[in-house]
């Protein structure tokens, strides 16, 4: 937070203020991801204006495993607050077609959902803001404010310059993450979404190395699924900040039902950070370790091979693209 002395009920009211400001009574269409910084950013500003509010979950087909179906339960049900759902798997999984580049795949899916995101609005008529969970780091490593860039987040570096809403409006942009996790903490957030670990924008296209596909996503989401769940059961899940698989693109020779095979690889990441600017490796049990990989190349069809990354931030990120 830019001022230290201010406490997080203070910048909740002066959010509010400064959301309603921005708004000018005008209708507004929040972009929610499900990820901690967009869900707290939702709640910030249904505290604000209430009804005036529409959030939009955009269904790219690279989310994790059973999300969609979360994220629409907790805000449509739970806290009835207007939710809308677009499946748009087929239309991003089409754009990203033949793209290997990660900075690449950043600036078009960033565009993507700003163009979902004005179609929408425009379907619903009024709206001329969008309101979306843009945290200061991510400012920070897009290159923004002074710093050097680092990757373009699609919600900053990744933004088209012809955006048709008449202001973006964005509450959170000098929070770091655990300040947006006690702000949620305050404003009601369930702990499963306001302590859940962080989830990229651009979802999985950024942990899937190469073109991104529907089987090469369906394979990660599967083995991303039982990691977490593993972790879960150990009691691990608040202690270690952020963990999930990667799909490095990688084949490697392997056996299964007595034959040679040849077959994906699968990469776990776990990180301790208190700011995401830096982070260091997390130090699972080994015995741990054993037991997820042995599940995944069980229940996994296509993986044959796991490995544990332990790189710290820097010189590697937190994600892998």
């Amino acid at each position: 937070m830019t001022n230290l002395k201010t406490t997080i009920d203070e910048f909740i009211e002066e959010a509010c203020k400064s959301i309603i400001e921005e708004a000018a009574g005008r209708p507004v269409l929040c972009a929610l991801s499900g990820g901690v910084d967009s869900a707290v950013c939702a709640m910030l500003t249904h505290k604000a204006i209430g009804d005036k509010l529409t959030c939009l979950f955009v269904d790219t087909g690279l989310m994790r495993k059973n999300e969609g179906d979360q994220v629409t339960a907790l805000f449509r049900d739970t806290y009835n607050i207007n939710l809308i759902r677009v499946d748009a798997e087929e239309r991003f999984l089409a754009k990203l077609k033949g793209i290997t580049d990660p900075e690449q795949k950043r600036m078009i899916i960033g565009e993507e959902f700003i163009r979902v995101f004005e179609e929408t609005a425009k379907s619903l008529g009024e709206i001329g803001c969008l309101v979306q969970g843009t945290i200061y780091p991510d400012i920070m490593e897009s290159g923004e404010d002074g710093h050097k860039q680092v990757k373009a987040h699609h919600n900053v570096g990744g933004m088209p310059t012809d955006i048709e809403f008449e202001a973006v409006i964005e509450p959170l942009k000098m929070l770091f993450k655990e300040e947006v996790r006690e702000c949620g903490r305050k404003l009601g957030l369930s702990e499963d979404f306001s302590e859940r670990q962080p989830f990229p924008g651009p979802g999985l296209a950024v942990r899937c190395l190469g073109e991104v596909t529907k089987p090469k996503l369906d394979i990660l989401r599967e083995a991303d699924a039982i990691y977490r769940e593993e972790l879960e059961k150990a009691g691990l899940h608040k202690e270690i900040q952020q963990y999930f698989a990667v799909l490095p693109g990688i084949r490697s020779v392997g056996v299964r039902n007595d034959e040679r095979c040849y077959e994906e690889a699968v990469i776990l990441r776990a990180i301790t950070t208190t700011d995401f600017v830096t982070a260091g490796s997390a130090r699972l049990p080994y015995e741990l370790l054993e037991l997820v990989a042995a599940r995944i190349t069980a229940e996994v069809p296509g993986i044959n091979r796991v490995a544990f990354d332990v790189t710290p931030k820097p010189p590697g990120t937190v994600e892998w693209e």
